[in-house]
This record gives structure tokens, sequence and C-alpha cells, in this order.
């Protein structure tokens, strides 16, 4: 039976969104031979060094998943720290919770940018006159030019991997890849992140209403 994905420690900080769409859908495969969705119960897991952003992001997940009527959990309350560093273990963590799906989020990476750009602008110079310029004595000759200005400017991406897998199998389901522009405020902005991927399995039914009570 193939186990779930082992998670690796990897800062969630990056996570941090900024700006009105700051966070963009890249790239996404999903299996269109799964057969086992939509799914209620879903356990949503972030890795990262900072304890505090981990639980921040997958609190953010669950709030959102909570709001469609997902029966949704957050990793901190389902799987153990210890248990993360395994595969054997953070499976049967997830198995005992009742979980029919989790949803992994890891970073990839934080890129820094240089963007360099030039263009042409107009502006006016002396020509002739004295050689002190203008108000020396004389008016001078003024001509008008277009010169080239170089602007550099520098910007960070954040990539992260967003997958979501059948807990009774470890069968991947759904992966895709964000890109953030310019992370900045993870409390403000990452729910913006949720809000891409939740719309992304519920664009592909993936996602059910908790059964009612």
């Amino acid at each position: 039976m193939r186990k779930l994905v082992m998670m690796s420690s990897v800062p969630l900080a990056a996570l941090l969104l900024a700006g009105c769409q700051a966070t963009t859908l890249q790239s996404a495969w999903y299996d269109p031979s799964f057969t086992g969705g939509p799914m209620s119960r879903v356990t949503v897991v972030a890795a990262g060094l900072n304890l505090a952003n981990r639980r921040l992001a997958e609190d953010i997940f669950t709030r959102r998943l909570l709001a469609l009527g997902v029966h949704a959990a957050p990793g901190w309350q389902v799987v153990p720290d210890e248990a993360r560093g395994a595969a054997e273990p953070f499976t049967e963590a997830l198995r005992r919770s009742g979980a029919e799906g989790v949803l992994v989020i890891r970073l990839i990476g934080v890129d820094t940018r240089t963007q360099v750009n030039t263009m042409m602008v107009t502006t006016t110079v002396p020509v002739g006159g004295p050689m002190w310029g203008p108000g020396w004595g004389s008016p001078g000759i003024w001509a008008t030019t277009t010169v080239p200005v170089t602007q550099v400017s520098q910007y960070n991406l954040a990539m992260v991997e967003t997958s979501f897998y059948e807990v009774s199998t470890g069968r991947l389901v759904w992966s895709g890849i964000t890109q953030t522009l310019n992370p900045s405020n993870f409390q403000r902005d990452a729910g913006e992140f949720a809000d891409v991927i939740i719309g992304q399995l519920r664009a592909r039914a993936l996602l059910a209403a908790a059964p009612a009570r």
C-alpha cells in the first residue's frame, strides 16, 4: 500500500502574501480516474520551521473549509510533531483521525529576481550660448531630445506546492504550484492563498459538505 508523502521541514513564512491577487496558480494536475470524491473530512497539514506560522496556516485553511461545510481539522490537532518526520506514523495519525483527505502545503522556495527596464524620456538640454549656460549674460539655446533611462527593480517570488491525497490509499488526487509576488504579511494575506487552492479543489468536485447530524 502506498504511503502518504513524508513532510519536510521548511519555513512557511514565505507563504506570506502581499497585495491584491498576489497569488496565482501556475500549474495544476489532477487524477481524472479518481472516483473516491468528493471528500467531507479533510485535514490540513503545513510544513514549517516556525511552529506559530505553521499552525496559523493550518488554521486559516481549516476555517475556510469549515465555512463551506467541510468537516476540516488543522494538522496540529491531528498529527503530533514527532509523527511528521516519517511516513508510517504520519499516515497512521491521519487514519486514526478519520480523515478522508489530507491537504499538504509545502514551500518550494523563494527567489529574489531583478528586473531591468529601459525607456526613452524626453528632456530639454542647452546647446550653444555661454559656457556656463543660460542666465550668465546670454539666454543661450535649448533643444528637446530623448535619452534612454534605465530602471532597476527587485521583487520576491514564493513558490508553493500544494497536494491533496486520499488518506486510505495515499493516492495523489490533485497537485498545484502557486506563485506569490512579494510575500510580506502572513496574517493578512494567507487567506488569499487558501482561497485559490480551495477554489481549485471545489472546481474538481473534490470537496463535499459534511453530512448533517
